[in-house]
Parts: C-alpha cells; structure tokens; sequence
C-alpha cells in the first residue's frame, strides 16, 4: 500500500480556507491534522477533534522529545504538530491535510520536503478586504492589519508547489482535488502501478 500524502496549506484570513476543507474533508481519503496547544478549551470544543489541549510542562516536555514537526508561541500560548498524529494516518495511505501558517509551513516543508504544499491566494486584495469587512466581525482598524498581513503572505506564495486562488468555492476545490490526482500519478509514487502491470508481461 502507498503511503498517504502530506498536504501543507495555507490562505490568509478570509479566503475561505475553512469552508473549501469542510468540502475537501467529505473525501474519506482525507484527514485534517489535529494541533497541540496550551490554551484552555474553548466553549464547545472537544480534545482530540478541534486541538489536543495540554499543560506547558507537557508541551515543553514533548519538545525535548523532538515531538513536533513544528511548534510555535503565539499569545502566550503553544501551538504545535505532533508527528506522530501525522505520521499514523500517513502510515494508513490517508493523505493529511495541515492547516498552517506561512512560518510553520515553510518550517514543514523544509523538515518533509516531499510533502505537497498549496497556497490559497483571494482574487485580489481588495475582495480579500471586501470579504473581511462582510464578515462584520472585527473593527477597521483589525481588517485594515489582517490585509496588511495577508499581503506579506502572499508575497510568500512562490514558495509553494501550487497557488489556488479562491474565487468561486467549486473551481477551488476542484484544482485541489486536481492537483492531488496529478501528484497521485507522479512516477516516483507509481511503484505498485508499475509492479502491476510489470506482473503481466
């Protein structure tokens, strides 16, 4: 059996990351990689399915351990992914799917370099800012900084394997299931292909 693919992606707030996971996540063969974090648990999330919620002492422990593919503080806090909650589903043949930021993905994708790193860029900044603005969540002040942000991430685009831009959700899900079917079809992953057909000559 083929090991599973390890898929870093990454969007700026506001392009939709989430929703086009919700419609890539219906594939079975995919899995969302749950992080580590030293934050309290918020109202309605549950240990394991939205983070592993753990203490400091843990968390510092683990990075003694060489535990983590990546880590970072933000907040006050840890973040972290576990190689092991990686590395188990990989083992499988399911492909998963990390939901990173620009620093941890580049961190990732040095670390794994044969992983598939996809960047999801917004049609322009302007209906990046449009999008955020709809959301009616956060002050002027707050979007005017995340666009400032997004920015200097997608400055950082080039570095990735693949750029989707999301302007309709459809055509975006459909290039990432695109892209995977291409990666899928690579020679140097076709080793039980070509066993197969070899087998019948």
């Amino acid at each position: 059996m083929n090991k599973g693919r390890l898929i870093v992606f990454s969007a700026p707030s506001g392009c939709g990351k989430g929703t086009m996971l919700a419609e890539i996540l219906k594939c079975e063969n995919y899995r969302c990689s749950v992080s580590a974090t030293t934050r309290e648990a918020r109202e309605g999330e549950v240990n394991g399915i939205n983070y592993y919620f753990i203490s400091d002492e843990e968390f510092e422990q683990k990075i003694r351990e060489n535990a983590f593919l990546e880590y970072a503080g933000y907040c006050k806090h840890y973040y972290g992914t576990l190689i092991s909650e990686v590395d188990d589903y990989l083992e499988k043949g399911i492909d998963v799917i990390l939901e990173i930021e620009v620093q941890g993905a580049m961190k990732v994708m040095e670390k794994r370099p044969e992983s598939v790193s996809i960047f999801v860029a917004p049609p322009s900044v302007s209906e990046l800012r449009r999008r955020l603005k709809k959301r009616g969540t956060e002050s002027n002040e707050v979007i005017e900084e995340r666009v400032s942000e997004a920015a200097g991430e997608i400055s950082l685009a080039e570095k990735y394997d693949y750029v989707i831009v999301n302007d309709a959700l459809e055509d975006a899900v459909s290039d990432f299931f695109a892209i995977m079917r291409a990666e899928k079809l690579k020679a140097k992953f076709s080793g039980d292909i070509i066993n197969e057909v070899l087998k019948n000559a």
